[in-house]
């Protein structure tokens, strides 16, 4: 199994990575709370500052009357084997502190800085690390004092604001209480042992330290509470001397105040045979050893809290988007997973898998065929033009057989009409195929972010359709134009042999030549019947025309923008520098940050579950 500095070292660096991070809390446990601290809690003067001077072995508190502690000290130390003692605040990462004195300094400074020079409390901690040869690894909190009034200068609600502040810690499961009361004061006044009743009554996670015994009155003696008989807890109580007012004024060693903190229980009549569990160091080891029997039981719990905040993180980075890299390479493969992303919502749009496509196909049943009927044959056939077109393409000399030049004229006149449907098919399609483009762009969640990339691509599929559309309306004006271009032949062959075998056909005929030989060259019934020749003609050609121009839509247009409608903009970003690629993904500035401080969280849950399977196990 891991060793107990190994255990406690990791849980001191993921509590400052979740400092760093923020993570304190929000919805739920957060990892910080999940993993235990040492909350050091007593009233004012009890002696706090000095029990933590004594953990550590270095002068380095403010000191004076009244409140001195007015925000919390997030106090964590870290073991080193050998080499200079130092110390860090997260105020100041790049500061590395070697003289302590200059550390309480730094606390105060820190500490006006919200609070101003005023006596106010305030519940934003002041983080501070130090790595020492001569300290366990343990992370402690030291809280303002309780105190039961205000005096000058601090406001009415003092009382209660330090209170509800040390609750807000020592109200936690996984908080260790460390209560510190004066051996010169009854137990059962103490402020952090009443406290400690409220908060843990079993008194499973209540740790008693007296301090100042060497203060008690001659004659008197602190046992009764040191061996438990005044106020029993789970855990030993331990006695603590701290240095003099006369040592602190001579700046006494804190090592050589250590050892005569030893030496008075050891030479102690009262305390001797308590000494191997009396003072600031037995006291650091115990709180260690503690800490890490509690880190064992809670390593199941803590891992899966861990994988439950690995989760939610994944699913959130997975709706908003993970972070994009900053080299040229990532943001080009982010650009390009958001196209393949719109590509692929854009096909099913056109194939069926979404609404819209089916548009397209309606152009086809029902707009083109209603067109072709609406266009205007019927007059340009009727008797009176049949006649002016086929008289004016005679001229002075009347045909001989049949008046092929007015049947010509007659064709390609009724065919130029075929352009305007055949056209408007095209914008038609060109429209839809516009609009799923806008649909689908609005439907690629991925792209939401981007709106600058989302500018990018509309243009370039917007002009990939417009080139698609000129080339289609090319084709079907080519389709229409092949049919007046070279004419069905077979087709007027099988009219006039249909004619020549229908009796009525000669009739008219002979009746015709032989009562009006020269009534206006040729009479109605002639004219009538090369517009009922050209009506049938054109009528040929219009289905043929219904069944192609549709083909040649799909071909030229729908073809292609599902296969190749994002070429342009790939031959686009393909030219482009990183600055301007970065610029295409220019997410919102908040959301940038949300997603960044997502994934460092992620990335300090996963690291944190991996190192405590590594350690857990050794």
């Amino acid at each position: 199994m891991a060793t107990m500095e190994s255990l406690i070292g990791l849980v001191n660096r993921i509590q400052m990575a979740c400092t760093v991070l923020g993570d304190h809390g929000g919805e739920g446990m957060s990892l910080w709370e999940a993993l235990p601290t040492v909350a050091v809690v007593g009233g004012q003067s009890c002696g706090k500052s000095s029990v933590l001077e004594s953990i550590v072995g270095r002068d380095f508190l403010p000191r004076g009357s009244g409140i001195v502690t007015r925000r919390p000290l997030v106090l964590q130390l870290h073991k080193i084997e050998r080499g200079t003692e130092y110390a860090e605040f997260l105020h100041a990462p790049r500061k590395k502190f070697t003289d302590f004195a200059a550390l309480r300094k730094e606390i105060e400074d820190e500490t006006e800085r919200l609070t101003r020079k005023s006596k106010a409390i305030s519940n934003r901690p002041i983080h501070l690390c130090i790595y020492s040869p001569n300290v366990v690894n343990l992370t402690l909190i030291d809280l303002p004092g309780l105190t039961k009034v205000a005096v000058e200068g601090q406001p009415d609600s003092i009382v209660e604001d330090i209170e509800m502040m040390v609750r807000s810690y020592v109200d936690k499961p996984n908080c260790i209480i460390l209560a510190i009361s004066p051996a010169n004061q009854d137990i059962a006044t103490s402020d952090a042992i009443k406290l400690a009743r409220e908060v843990d009554p079993s008194g499973d996670r209540t740790f008693g330290v007296v301090t100042k015994l060497d203060l008690m009155d001659a004659g008197t003696n602190c046992l009764d509470v040191l061996e438990g008989r005044s106020y029993k807890l789970q855990h030993p109580w331990v006695g603590i001397v701290n240095r003099s007012q006369a040592d602190i004024n001579k700046n006494v060693d804190m090592m050589a105040a250590r050892r005569k903190e030893q030496e008075y229980f050891e030479s102690s009549p009262d305390y001797g045979h308590l000494a191997h569990k009396m003072g600031s160091v037995y006291l650091a080891k115990l709180l260690s050893r503690h800490l890490e029997s509690v880190i064992r039981q809670k390593i199941p719990s803590i891992v899966a809290l861990i994988n439950r905040n690995i989760d939610e993180i994944n699913a959130e980075l997975d709706r908003i988007g993970r972070p994009i890299g900053v080299d040229g390479g990532a943001q080009l493969y982010t650009i390009l997973e958001m196209c393949r992303a719109f590509d692929r919502v854009f096909k099913e749009h056109l194939d069926g898998g979404r609404a819209g496509g089916d548009r397209i196909y309606g152009v086809f049943d029902h707009q083109l065929p209603a067109a072709l009927k609406k266009l205007p044959l019927e007059r340009h056939l009727s008797t009176s033009n049949v006649r002016k077109v086929v008289s004016e393409a005679d001229g002075y000399q009347p045909h001989l057989i049949a008046p092929e030049q007015g049947y010509r004229r007659l064709i390609d006149g009724s065919l130029g009409y075929f352009k305007g449907p055949a056209e408007a098919s095209v914008d038609a399609v060109h429209f839809i195929l516009k609009e799923l483009v806008r649909k689908s762009m609005a439907e690629t969640v991925e792209l939401k972010r981007f709106p600058s990339l989302q500018a990018e691509i509309a243009a370039a599929s917007n002009e990939a359709l417009e080139n698609f559309r000129d080339e289609s309306r090319k084709t079907v004006s080519r389709l229409v134009e092949m049919e007046s271009t070279y004419l069905t032949a077979e087709f007027f062959r099988k009219i006039h042999a249909e004619s020549d075998n229908n009796p009525r056909d000669i009739h008219n005929n002979k009746h015709s030549t032989t009562s009006h030989p020269n009534a206006d060259r040729y009479n109605d019934h002639h004219f009538r019947k090369i517009g009922s020749n050209v009506s049938a003609y054109i009528g040929m050609v219009c289905d043929t025309l219904k069944n192609t121009i549709p083909k040649a839509v799909v071909y030229c247009q729908v073809r292609e923008a599902r296969r190749s409608l994002l070429n342009l903009f790939y031959a686009q970003i393909g030219r482009k520098e990183k600055e301007q690629l970065g610029r295409m993904l220019d997410e919102d500035p908040m959301l940038m940050e949300k997603k960044e401080t997502l994934s460092k969280r992620l990335h300090l849950y996963k690291s944190a579950r991996d190192e405590i399977d590594s350690v857990s196990w050794k």
